[in-house]
């Protein structure tokens, strides 16, 4: 159990607080993260890495000379945002460009390219590069799906090290994309993960049982064996990760062997001594090893074992100094250990506040029935928050509940403030869809907050009239802004598979003649229906997709979510 808390729904900004003082010689907060507290050298690459919160001492314990510069910090197993990831890289830059890091999550890869695409834009150098090192998450032909586990760390700690030896950005991004194609990692989980404030596990292992090929978000395995013996799972782990591996007799290899939260050293150290034997027997060289807690998955019990076939180069960056809050190895010298403090202006991330437009008749009036649907939502989702949960954690990490809880939330309040302020309906939603994405971040915040933003745009703040084809053509447009950011199908398993029948019956609803509130009625039943029909569908996309068998007989959590929120909107809907 995670048993140690004030508010759950606070728990990442109070753990936080308590890091950043315990640490105050290595990092300062920043708007979305840390960044290490002395200044860098001039013209150096930044190496930013991030995720949700739950894996420390990943990821913001390893900000520090020799290795991050920042980190990006979400939500409990949850992506942060582009915005967080946006202020962290700003503040991290020192004029060489920065490096935006993390596993390959779907809510990560959006967030953090729409942060690098925004930094471009603004004439900072970034590049993103995200990490498949879970031979278990795809097939060894579909590499580009696999997840990052606890092969991040060695990614992250080449770029780090490169980036600390003068490598220029490209270089830098070269030295990760290498450390990447030579690393992997194979998991196994005894026992599941406990959100803050949660009173069961996202899943749990049968006696006697492990599950293998776990997520480091809450996901379980792929597959059930039965528990082994520490010399019997050693070569289960050394087979899983030495198959794709490009070695010879001789070769040299970095390897992890990496607890999850809730396995003592003790054991992972008699497992490790029979890993050690059997990758010598291979005729491997083992260099530097780290056994212990890397990427950790909060309560968690389980293991990975994670190697990386070194070339010359990658070896030196696998054995060069780190001195960070979690780890630190060997000796620092030279213009790495600046003593020189950041300074941090309270006012750096301020956002601007939306332009005040003054809307037009039809305009403002669609806007307060926009608040009233969104107030709506935010209802239906609370409510629906520990069921949503429960479905997501069937093949995923069980937070979407949680993060449509928080993201619906962060919209209402937005949203009725730019009301307060007379904005119509675009500057609402513009507002809605820019706090959702913010606060909540994940995957799901990502396509809510792109989606609201698309429909907006649509709706316009000077449009004389609002029409039931504009309706039509704004939900449209949603669903294309989804497919666009999210690179997902209709028959993916996901939210399109509820979005897309529900604007088809809506628009034959209004060109049949309906009214709009008849319209809307009809297509959210309809969305229902098609919800619950993905129960039978495998997920192509997302974190469910490696548990594809699992999450046959039950729906997609994102399906169910749009559902109830097209529904939980029609009475507003209605009063237009």
């Amino acid at each position: 159990m995670t048993r140690l808390f004030d508010d759950p729904a606070t728990f990442m900004e109070d753990m936080l607080v308590g890091f950043l003082d315990a640490n105050a010689s290595y990092v300062v907060g920043v708007s979305g993260g840390v960044v290490r507290a002395t200044e860098p050298r001039p013209g150096k690459v930044a190496v930013v890495v991030g995720g949700g919160s739950g894996h420390y001492p990943a990821f913001a314990g390893i900000v520090g000379p020799g290795f991050a510069d920042g980190a990006v910090v979400g939500n409990i197993f949850t992506s942060p945002s582009a915005d967080d990831a946006y202020h962290v890289a700003k503040a991290a830059n020192a004029g060489g460009g920065v490096i935006v890091t993390s596993g390959n999550y779907a809510g990560d890869v959006m967030h953090f390219t729409m942060a690098v695409d925004r930094l471009n834009e603004e004439g900072i150098p970034a590049r993103v590069v995200f990490v498949t090192d879970d031979v278990a998450s795809a097939p060894a032909d579909e590499i580009a799906k696999r997840r990052g586990i606890a092969g991040d760390f060695v990614v992250f700690k080449a770029m780090s090290a490169a980036a600390e030896a003068g490598y220029v950005l490209d270089e830098v991004v070269r030295v990760g994309q290498a450390a990447n194609d030579r690393t992997r990692t194979l998991g196994v989980a005894f026992s599941g993960c406990t959100l803050p404030g949660a009173d069961h596990p996202l899943f749990t292992v049968p006696a006697g049982k492990m599950g293998v090929g776990l997520g480091i978000h809450g996901e379980p395995g792929v597959s059930e064996d039965d528990l082994p013996t520490a010399a019997e799972l050693a070569a289960l782990l050394v087979e899983g990760a030495v198959a794709e591996l490009d070695v010879t007799e001789g070769a040299h290899v970095g390897a992890i062997l990496n607890g999850l939260g809730g396995t003592k050293y003790e054991e992972l150290f008699v497992v490790w001594g029979t890993v050690a034997r059997l990758l010598s027997e291979r005729g491997l060289v083992v260099v530097d090893p780290e056994v212990g807690e890397l990427v950790t998955s909060l309560d968690m019990a389980g293991c990975s074992l994670t190697l990386v076939a070194l070339d010359d180069e990658l070896e030196a960056f696998w054995r060069a100094p780190a001195d960070s809050p979690a780890y630190k190895k060997g000796s620092l010298t030279g213009d790495s250990q600046s003593s020189r403090r950041r300074t941090v202006s309270a006012t750096d991330d301020v956002e601007a506040p939306h332009e005040v437009v003054i809307a037009s008749a039809a305009s403002a009036a669609c806007a307060v029935r926009i608040t009233d649907a969104l107030d709506a939502m935010q209802a239906a989702l609370t409510a629906a928050e520990d069921e949503l949960g429960r479905i997501d954690a069937v093949a995923g990490d069980g937070d979407h509940g949680r993060g449509m809880v928080k993201g619906i939330g962060a919209a209402v309040e937005a949203a009725n403030t730019a009301l307060a302020g007379g904005s119509g309906a675009n500057t609402v939603l513009d507002a809605a869809g820019h706090a959702w994405e913010t606060k909540a971040g994940g995957t799901s915040g990502a396509l809510w907050g792109t989606a609201l933003r698309a429909i907006g745009a649509r709706l316009g703040d000077q449009t004389d009239e609002i029409t039931p084809d504009d309706v039509c053509a704004a939900m449209r447009d949603a669903m294309a802004a989804i497919m666009t950011l999210g690179k997902a199908h209709v028959g993916d398993k996901t939210m399109l598979d509820a979005l897309s029948p529900f604007n088809d019956a809506l628009a034959a609803q209004v060109g049949a003649g309906a009214s709009l509130a008849d319209a809307w009625m009809t297509a959210a039943a309809v969305a229902e229906a098609a919800a619950l029909d993905t129960a039978s569908m495998r997920p192509k996309v997302g974190r469910a997709r490696p548990l594809a068998d699992r999450s046959v007989g039950t729906p997609d959590a994102g399906a169910v979510s749009l559902a109830m929120c097209v529904t939980a909107a029609a009475p507003s809907i209605a009063r237009a």
